[in-house]
């Protein structure tokens, strides 16, 4: 079985910010089949960044498996926590949308002393 880990806007951004090798980090702490994925609406968001890391960002996910979202009403965190499984591991920094994943027992990845990632 393959498990999907859906990349939050924050969090990739956070990520090349603070210079972290996300696909040896993630090798490091899943020892399973995984996809690297992002949201559709999350692509627009960085699109929408000025930054340096938001301009990486879009070089970044060419390898990542796009999620094209239905629901046009719905923001990227409400997509999230819906789509949040056993099956779906959340990568995020967001406080909040971790605080509702975790209501829902679901698995995420968060960054850690802007070094590594872990499992939260």
């Amino acid at each position: 079985m393959v498990t999907n880990i859906i990349f939050d806007t924050n969090f990739l951004l956070h990520s090349l910010k603070y210079r972290i090798d996300f696909a040896s980090e993630l090798r490091r702490i899943c020892d399973f089949n995984y996809i690297l994925c992002i949201l559709d609406k999350s692509i627009v968001e960085i699109k929408k960044q000025k930054s340096s890391e938001a301009k990486l960002a879009l070089s970044f996910i060419d390898g990542f498996k796009i999620i094209n979202t239905k629901e046009p009403g719905k923001n990227v965190d409400d997509i999230l926590v819906d789509s949040a499984s056993k099956d779906i591991i959340v990568a995020t920094q967001d406080k909040e949308l971790k605080r509702r994943l975790r209501k829902k027992h679901a698995p995420i990845i968060v960054i850690r002393q802007k070094k590594y990632y872990k499992f939260a």
